[in-house]
This record gives C-alpha cells, sequence and structure tokens, in this order.
C-alpha cells in the first residue's frame, strides 16, 4: 500500500488581492497559497498581472483590496523593509548592481561590517568566502570582481547570495534566466532546488513553458489580473499551459503561408570577416530564410555584418541586385533594410524616450520639412503602425521602458515598417515576451512576407526557425553548414548540421581511440 506525501502547510498566503491603476485592473481577487519546500511558478502572458503581484510582495504596492498572511497572522507591508525584515525578497529580471563596488561589498551593502568608522574587510571577505564555499559559487562569482564587471548570470547569483544572508523565507524570481546561457540556467535550477530543500517558498516567474514543467512542484496561471488555475505541474502539458494562459489554442500559431517569388532581394556572395568564413546565401522577395545554430555560431555577427555594423574583409552583400558598400548602418537603411537587434534594450530602443519617439526614428528625413519634423504626421504614421501591430501603450507619449517585452518589441518592428524595408533582418525576435505576444509576432511574419518582403529569421528555437522558415541555413563556428527545406525538416536535421565539426571530431577521436586500443 503506497502512502501518499502529505502536502506542504501554506507559509505565505494571499485572499482576495485587487490592485488597479488608471484605465487596468491589474489583480481581480487572487486567493493563493505559497507553501514551505515547494516551487510555485507564476505563469501568464505580459500584463496578466504577474509583475503587480510581485510588487505587492515586495512593498512597492500597497493593494486596494485583500490580505496577505505569513505564518497565519495578517502581514502588513509599508513599503520594501518591511516585505525583506519578514524573510519576503523578490529578485527582478535587471538585478540592483552597484557597479563601483565588488561583489562582496554588493552582497552585505547596506550591512556592512565595521571596525569603527572603517568597513572590516577581513570580516566581510570571511563571510562571503563561506558562502560562496557553501553555495559552490567559488569558481564563478569572483569576490573582488567589480559589479560593472558582472554577467548576467553572476548579477542574479549576487542578488540570490544577499537574500540568502538575510534568513530569506519566501523567494520570488521575476525571469531569473532571460539572459543566461543553458550552463548557467542549470547551475541556477540546482540551486533553487537546493533552497526548496530547506523550506524555502520559491516563487518562480517565467515565459518559458518548458523549464517551468522542469522545475515546479506547482504552477498558478493568471490571465487578465485574475487567477484561472492552480495544478501540480506534473498534470500539465505545455499545450495545456498555452490554453490556460490565452484562452484559445494556438496550433496555427507557427503555421506559414509561402509567399517567395523568384526576385533576389538579398544576395551574399563569398564573404568572410573575424567571425565568418566564405559565406554564401540568397534571400527572394517574401521569402523566410531561418539560421540556426548553436552559441557561438556567428549568426548575430553575420545580421550586424549585413546592417553594416561589424565590417567584413572580402565579399560581396547586394540588395536588390546592386552591390552595396557598406560603411555604416545608414548605408544599409538607405538601401531599404531594417534590423531588429537581439538586445533589443540596449541595441534597438531608446528606452526613456517615447512609443512615438522611438518608432519614426528610421522616417525622420521623410517626416522633415526645412530639417524640422512634423509632429503631426508623425504622431498619423506611427498610430497607423501602434493599430496594425496592436502595440498595447497607454499613449504615444509612454516611455518605452515601461512597456512589456511583447510591446517593446513590436515597437521596433514598427520603426522598420514605417521605412518600407525590402529586408528585414530579426534576431530572436521572441527572446523575452509571452506566448499570446509569441503568436503575434509570428502572425506579422507570415504577413510580411505575403507583402513581399525578404526575411532574414535568427532564432535558436528551434520549433520557431522549423515553423516559420521556408529555407533554413545552419551555421557552425562561422560558416554554413548546410541548408534544409523548411517544409519536413526535423530538429534532428538541424542539430545535426548544427553540431557537424563536434561529430566530426568525437568519429575522429572514437576511431583513435579504437586503433590504439588494438
Amino acid at each position: 500500500m503506497s502512502i501518499e506525501t502529505p502536502e506542504p502547510s501554506s507559509l505565505l498566503e494571499i485572499r482576495g488581492l485587487a490592485k488597479a491603476f488608471p484605465n487596468v485592473r491589474a489583480l481581480r481577487g487572487v486567493d493563493l497559497d505559497v507553501r514551505a519546500g515547494q516551487i510555485l511558478a507564476l505563469i501568464g502572458e505580459n500584463g496578466a498581472g504577474k509583475s503587480t503581484l510581485l510588487r505587492i510582495l515586495s512593498g512597492d504596492y500597497r493593494p486596494d483590496a485583500g490580505v496577505l498572511s505569513l505564518d497565519g497572522a495578517p502581514l502588513t507591508l509599508a513599503g520594501p523593509r518591511d516585505s525583506r525584515l519578514t524573510g519576503i525578497r523578490v529578485i527582478y529580471q535587471e538585478p540592483e548592481i552597484v557597479p563601483g563596488v565588488d561583489v562582496a561589498e554588493n552582497i552585505w551593502i547596506g550591512e556592512l561590517p565595521r571596525r569603527g568608522p572603517f568597513v572590516d574587510r577581513r570580516r566581510l571577505e570571511a563571510r562571503v568566502r563561506h558562502d560562496l564555499a557553501e553555495y559552490g559559487f567559488q569558481a564563478v562569482l569572483p569576490m573582488k570582481a567589480m559589479g560593472h564587471e558582472l554577467s548576467p548570470a553572476q548579477r542574479q547569483l549576487v542578488e540570490i547570495l544577499r537574500a540568502l544572508k538575510s534568513n530569506v523565507r519566501v523567494l520570488a524570481l521575476d525571469e531569473p534566466t532571460s539572459s543566461l546561457t543553458d550552463e548557467e540556467v542549470g547551475r541556477l535550477f540546482a540551486l533553487i532546488r537546493r533552497l526548496r530543500d530547506r523550506g524555502v517558498a520559491i516563487i518562480y516567474v517565467s515565459h518559458r513553458i518548458r523549464e517551468i514543467l522542469q522545475l515546479a512542484d506547482r504552477v498558478a496561471v493568471l490571465r487578465d489580473g485574475a487567477l484561472v488555475a492552480v495544478r501540480p505541474a506534473r498534470d500539465l502539458t505545455e499545450r495545456e499551459i498555452v490554453r490556460l494562459m490565452v484562452g484559445r489554442e494556438l496550433q496555427e500559431m507557427l503555421r506559414r503561408h509561402p509567399a517567395a517569388e523568384d526576385r533576389v532581394v538579398l544576395s551574399v556572395e563569398h564573404v568572410s570577416s573575424n567571425w565568418h568564413r566564405d559565406i554564401s546565401f540568397e534571400i527572394r522577395a517574401g521569402e523566410v530564410v531561418g539560421f540556426a545554430g548553436l552559441v557561438g555560431a556567428g549568426r548575430t555577427e553575420l545580421a550586424k555584418v549585413i546592417f553594416g555594423e561589424l565590417p567584413f574583409d572580402t565579399g560581396d552583400v547586394s540588395i536588390g541586385g546592386h552591390r552595396m558598400t557598406l560603411r555604416r548602418p545608414g548605408d544599409a537603411i538607405r538601401a531599404g533594410m531594417g534590423l531588429a537587434p537581439e538586445d533589443r534594450k540596449r541595441e534597438g530602443l531608446i528606452l526613456v524616450r517615447s512609443v512615438v519617439e522611438n518608432a519614426s526614428l528610421a522616417i525622420l528625413r521623410r517626416l522633415s520639412r526645412f530639417r524640422f519634423v512634423r509632429r503631426q504626421l508623425e504622431r498619423r504614421v506611427v498610430g497607423e503602425f501602434v493599430r496594425r501591430l496592436n502595440i498595447r501603450t497607454p499613449s504615444l507619449d509612454q516611455e518605452v521602458g515601461k512597456l512589456s517585452g511583447g510591446n517593446q518589441q513590436k515597437v521596433v518592428l514598427a520603426r522598420w515598417l514605417a521605412a518600407k524595408p525590402k529586408l528585414l533582418i530579426l534576431d530572436e525576435p521572441t527572446r523575452g515576451i509571452d506566448v499570446g505576444a509569441k503568436a503575434e509576432i509570428y502572425r506579422l511574419i507570415d504577413e510580411l512576407a505575403n507583402e513581399g518582403i525578404a526575411i532574414m529569421l535568427i532564432s535558436s528555437e528551434l520549433p520557431e526557425i522549423l515553423g516559420l522558415s521556408d529555407r533554413i541555413i545552419v551555421m557552425q563556428s562561422g560558416r554554413i553548414t548546410g541548408e534544409l527545406p523548411g517544409a519536413g525538416a526535423t530538429e534532428e536535421q538541424v542539430l545535426g548540421l548544427a553540431m557537424a565539426d563536434n561529430l566530426s571530431t568525437l568519429v575522429r577521436a572514437a576511431s583513435v581511440q579504437e586503433e590504439a586500443q588494438r
């Protein structure tokens, strides 16, 4: 006879939580239990209420209605300090790191051990050395590295170690893997599981469904500010989670309607650079060509070479049959190219400027008269694309940095669509956005191809490459290792080409070893 393992007790209870902002009801009567020694995944589209819930738990927002309780006792959070003192810590997607001090001081900032008026470095370093050893981070988080030198993964670890030193009881992580490599993700997951096993209650917010199914014990789904389901992770599938998130099936989200023409828009012939060796390919009008490969394959660098952002040594790049001299991105834009970069926040947007200012950047000359921008015309043109792309913004004057990731990506696309490009380069166009926004981006890619725009699609998500591409070009170590038709291609075929050199090396090594044994 099997014995059922009892469910952990509720550590943090949320009852009837509601919060509204002007024109937006962010949370609607949310009831949720957060249990000690469990990982609760919180998932939903952008705008579903996840961030608002975390802001309430961190003490940044006061709820309009509802109550919180910890260990059964009512909990009132007047501010972030109250939240920290009760053992609740929220780690946001972009950790708060002081650039001018080292890792040790960043971890203990605000609580630095002192000897008189001075920081006691000996005690500080002893404490940090102990924590790094306990969690196995000595090799990946140098104690004396400065804040501005840290990678995204190291910044996350600093924030987590800050939380752990204060006897954290509830740890909430907001999209913690958005900038991490697979190896770094594995290390973070190991730490999260270790904290769970020590009895910490984990709230894990992510748009990556596979990741959630791999890590979580329970999954809570928010939609339009309301809690629509809380289920054991083992009882859910990717398809079921998507349906709960968006309220509809998304079986057709990756379907393409081929529209390729014979007219060649982009021709790259024998291009070599610091990052590439003898690259040649073509993209026709109305064609989506997907570029697949592992990290370091050179796909992003190739996009920047074609766009005039990086130099190349030999070879030719032609647009519409005309050989281009690409000294700077302005040359590419005038030739009819657009680039939505991989890192939209750093390279694609001016976060402190408005939607209208960001979306009109590529067409300011067209909008100007006597060197003055005609603002009414600018707003009219941008407004049309805001409506077409369904960009959710309170107004055209909203700062782009305050929009969700999906809407930020749409602003980047609006900029290039306004410029009427012949070629659109999309580098990781759905990175960091939720499944509903992904569906809208997929539909838009299909529409643009059907309008005759040539599209160079770079993505690390194989289902995305397989579902959207008319042809797939696979790269490894700066060269093209193969090409596949989009229809009928499999993940195994793409990975085989992406790892061609590695597989050959392994085969040769195995042969040498076998020969030696003989």
